[in-house]
């Protein structure tokens, strides 16, 4: 059984910086893809950013330059470095994954699209 579960969130000031982790675990070999999705109270899930199993990664503009999606396959964790924190970064943010033979899983397929499975989420409060 695939399980995703995410750490890491907490309160922050703006300007300020935190770290995810979606540690995984159920998946039979490093080949899936992990894409992470902020949802604000009263909007809609939409992916930030995504990891394909190359290793290459992918980011909603309003986040480039701030976020950092990495990978550690030694320890099944898919990592979200987030700088510059803004008020309206401000969600539960959830990682969600999908096991795949295509590499450029995340270029194939967009960011937000197909994952079969999906972590509880972690608070992120960034205070102004």
């Amino acid at each position: 059984e695939v399980q995703l579960v995410e750490s890491g969130g907490g309160l922050v000031q703006a300007g300020g910086s935190r770290r995810l982790s979606c540690a995984a675990s159920g998946f039979t070999s490093d080949d899936y893809a992990i894409g992470w999705f902020p949802q604000a109270p009263g909007k809609e899930r939409e992916a930030v950013s995504c990891i394909s199993p190359d290793d290459s990664a992918y980011y909603l503009d309003s986040v480039k330059g701030r976020f950092t999606i990495s990978r550690d396959n030694a320890k099944n964790t898919v990592y979200l470095q987030m700088n510059s924190l803004k008020p309206e970064d401000t969600a539960v943010y959830y990682c969600a994954g999908e096991p795949t033979i295509v590499t450029d899983y995340c270029a194939t397929y967009g960011i937000g699209t197909r994952y079969d499975y999906w972590g509880q989420g972690t608070q992120v409060t960034v205070s102004s």
